[in-house]
């Protein structure tokens, strides 16, 4: 709140002059209070106390400030110096960050899209350090490196790691080459060269895989158990296998429980029973789908006539997936057991290979078919995978020669990109470089206009801070706890009061449905206002491309759009040809009517500053007609219908003072440390009427038990006197103080719980049903049977301070 303290009409207001109006300024969080008979001059500083402003905050959120009297063409080095007035932060070491970008010189904030009020971080860079200290440092880090031995040769324990690995595959290489007969170790249950089968340990499945060496260890404590039982406890085998379907997975080792020998069995179906522990076909992502080899224990066996079906628990690495369909009724294996398939010869045969399941499901894996997934993504064809280049991002392959240029070899870089998945380094804007062009911004109006005008100031362009969530956007009538005469600075400060919810448009309403409310602003050269009844005139027949608000009529207008929806407000059937009359005029839908400054040049009406709430008109007519421009236009009939006085009436200026209602202009952000020094004299108080509840009010409060807290709460603020406060902001703190914790709207249906808590009835409801039984506030357990009583007193009080905001809820 902005209070004018001091001001003279004779003060002459130049250098010091301003800055001493400006220190008799109180400001205060959401709203700017001035007097009503303004100087001219007023004007210029109501103007500058409303430009554009920003926060700016250091990186450890420690310090905020506010840097007003922006502009959306300021100079991020003009911003750098405003920042080091409030910080004491030189610019050079100034970083300023916005949604992740670093901020640069000769840009302006318009470039970054920093909106109003937005946040900017600050990182302060360290001081840079003389020159005589970085030396001593570099030489200091320098002896350090060579003390600590920093790029020396590997540790004896790191050489004797990779010695004793190398000797493993270096063994395991000589005994696949020197003997491919099987090899008997001497010790466990299987022999080099032998086909079993072998664990993958991440996902559980076996795969068919060759031992190529067996090591015996020591087991170390605490090292799980996985040794052959008839070996002594302190002995660990570790068996070297090598995955003959994955040869790129190298040699691993494994323990004996890890390892078993190949499954050779297949059941026949009579031989199925359940309980049995065997070996199927199973595939967890698309279990109609062949894929991979786990043990699974058979849960149920169905048998008809016409149907086979087995459900099996599947056991995978750690986990098991219970009622699992099995597909592959034929290729269930029997799980053979160590050292049932003795001879010499056993296990040197290649058993016959099991099916898995296909590595590309596109192709199936069928080598004659071509495939842009599983091969080249250009061509698809199987062929030259010693020139395919991988993808490091989608991992596409490509060939070198399908390439666009074409490569003649590979390359030696480790990561590669295709071309839709590389970013161009001429588009990438790294830290501390210029930005680009945008192709939005270039098509903008004001890339291309020569005008010297600052237009990035004011309001005009702002979005909304909040949104009118007390009634819906489709609502007819009055808005609860905006009375008739309520003022604003700005457009965007209507359209978050929920009086005229779009920013430009004069006609805000639903083609199909009605109009809400309009605007009256600049209009039409042959509009009347009388005030109480006014012609208004439909919109469309302009030329508004680019940027332009306003332009002389072009064309003919057509009752259609926001046309149509004023139309419909008529008590009468549509005409689209000649127009209606309506039968009663005050049946019809309500409008609610906003006058702006700008139509003070055509009507008396109109205040002298900012937007006016006038109250609600009914439609009595509508009728086509040629206008001063030649062209055809829709004009509106309107008579005021409101209970409440009209503004620029003497009951109306009676009760605007009574009620306390000024020039509103929002001041987000403000924070406590930008508070001005008081004035040296005492202010004229203005005398104001404070809000009384009616008795029927105060009966239903009484009853509303529950909530005695909270309405105590509420009706502190009525108690803080008249001067500050009148109805509005008692009715902000009812909205606060009722708010749903679910919904974040006033509570509609309210359900107050033991633990005097207020939350709407759908919401409770919603949440009972995604079984959660506790208070949405606290997580109080409210019970599964809960009866969810709507308490009547608190809702027929809401009705009353915020009448139709249950409409649509």
């Amino acid at each position: 709140m902005v209070l004018v303290n001091s001001w003279r009409s004779n003060t002459v207001l130049k250098g010091k002059k301003w800055r001493n109006i400006e220190r008799h300024c109180f400001f205060n969080s959401s709203v700017f209070r001035c007097h009503a008979a303004v100087n001219p001059q007023f004007g210029s500083f109501l103007h500058r106390a409303a430009a554009m402003w920003i926060q700016v905050r250091t990186m450890d959120g420690k310090e905020t400030h506010r840097i007003d009297s922006l502009s959306k063409l300021t100079k991020v080095d003009e911003l750098r110096l405003k920042i080091s007035e409030l910080f004491k932060v030189e610019p050079e070491r100034q970083r300023l960050f916005y949604r992740g970008k670093q901020m640069e010189d000769s840009h302006t904030i318009f470039d970054y899209n920093v909106g109003l009020n937005d946040i900017v971080q600050l990182l302060v860079r360290q001081a840079t350090p003389p020159a005589a200290v970085l030396k001593r440092k570099d030489k200091e880090a320098e002896l350090s490196d060579s003390d600590s031995g920093c790029g020396s040769a590997q540790s004896e324990s790191d050489k004797s790691s990779t010695h004793s690995e190398t000797e493993v595959q270096a063994a395991g290489t000589s005994a696949q080459t020197d003997t491919p007969d099987l090899v008997d170790p001497g010790f466990g249950f299987y022999k080099i060269n032998e086909f079993v089968d072998a664990r993958d340990l991440n996902m559980g499945a076996w795969f068919e895989a060759q031992i190529v060496n067996i090591t015996k260890t020591t087991k170390t404590p605490g090292e799980e158990e996985g040794s052959d039982s008839k070996l002594g406890e302190e002995e660990v085998i570790h068996y070297h296998v090598k995955y003959e379907d994955y040869p790129e997975n190298g040699v691993v080792p494994l323990q004996s429980k890890d390892v078993r020998p190949r499954a050779r069995t297949v059941y026949q179906w009579h031989q199925l029973e359940a309980g049995m522990v065997v070996m199927v076909n199973f595939n967890p992502d698309e279990p109609k789908e062949r894929g991979y080899w786990y043990d699974a224990q058979i849960q149920k066996k169905r048998e008809t006539r016409t149907v086979h079906e087995i459900y099996a628990k599947i056991l995978v690495a750690g986990d098991s997936l219970n009622d699992c369909r099995i597909m592959f009724l034929t290729e269930i294996y029997k799980i053979e057991e160590p050292g049932a398939l003795d001879g010499s010869g056993a296990g040197s045969d290649s058993p016959l290979k099991r099916s898995n399941g296909p590595e590309c499901k596109h192709c199936k894996d069928d080598l004659k078919k071509n495939c842009r997934w599983c091969n080249c993504h250009v061509c698809g064809v199987k062929q030259d995978p010693d020139k395919q280049l991988l993808c490091d991002e989608c991992d596409m392959a490509f060939h070198i020669y399908c390439l666009n240029p074409r490569l003649t070899s590979l390359p030696d870089d480790d990561d590669w990109y295709c071309p839709e998945c590389r970013n161009d380094a001429s588009e990438v804007v790294l830290a501390g470089e210029k930005l680009k062009d945008s192709k939005k911004k270039s098509k903008m109006a004001s890339a291309s206009s020569t005008s010297q005008r600052d237009w990035g100031k004011g309001m005009a362009c702002v979005g909304r801070s909040k949104q009118c969530t007390i009634v819906p956007s489709n609502h007819y009538g009055p808005v609860p706890g905006v009375p008739v005469g309520s003022i604003w600075k700005f457009r965007v400060q209507v359209s978050e009061s929920g009086c005229h919810r779009p920013h430009v448009a004069g006609i805000h309403g639903r083609s199909n449905d009605g109009a809400y409310s309009l605007v009256l602003a600049g209009g039409y050269e042959d509009d009347q206002d009388d005030g109480n009844e006014f012609t208004y005139t439909g919109s469309g027949g302009r030329d508004l491309s680019g940027n332009k608000r306003t332009a002389e009529q072009s064309c003919d207008q057509k009752l259609t759009n926001m046309n149509r929806a004023l139309a419909l407000n008529c008590n009468a059937s549509v005409n689209e040809k000649d127009g209606a009359t309506a039968k009663d005029w005050k049946a019809g839908k309500p409008v609610r009517v906003v006058r702006s400054s700008k139509g003070r040049k055509h009507s008396k009406f109109s205040p002298e500053d900012g937007n006016r709430y006038d109250g609600i008109y009914k439609v009595v007519k509508y009728w086509p007609e040629k206008g001063k421009s030649g062209f055809l236009v829709w004009r509106y009939l309107l008579k005021r219908n409101d209970d409440e006085p009209a503004p620029w009436t003497r009951d109306g200026k009676e009760r605007i003072k009574k009620l306390g209602l000024t020039m509103q202009v929002k001041r987000h952000g403000s924070s406590s440390e930008e508070k001005s020094s008081p004035a040296k004299g005492t202010p004229k108080k203005m005398k104001l009427e404070a809000y009384k509840l009616t008795k029927e009010q105060k009966a239903w409060i009484k009853d509303d038990e529950p909530n005695r807290k909270v309405w105590d709460e509420a009706m502190e603020s009525l108690a803080l006197g008249p001067l500050f406060l009148h109805f509005q902001k008692f009715l902000n703190k009812v909205e606060e103080v009722f708010l749903c914790i679910c919904c974040q709207e006033v509570v509609f249906q309210p359900i107050t719980t033991e633990c005097q808590h207020n939350v709407c009835r759908e919401c409770l409801q919603r949440s009972f049903k995604a079984e959660v039984y506790s208070c949405p506030a606290c997580r109080h357990d409210l019970g599964k049977n809960n009866p969810m009583s709507v308490n009547k007193p608190l809702q027929a009080i809401l009705n009353q301070f915020f009448p139709g905001y249950s409409s649509g809820r």
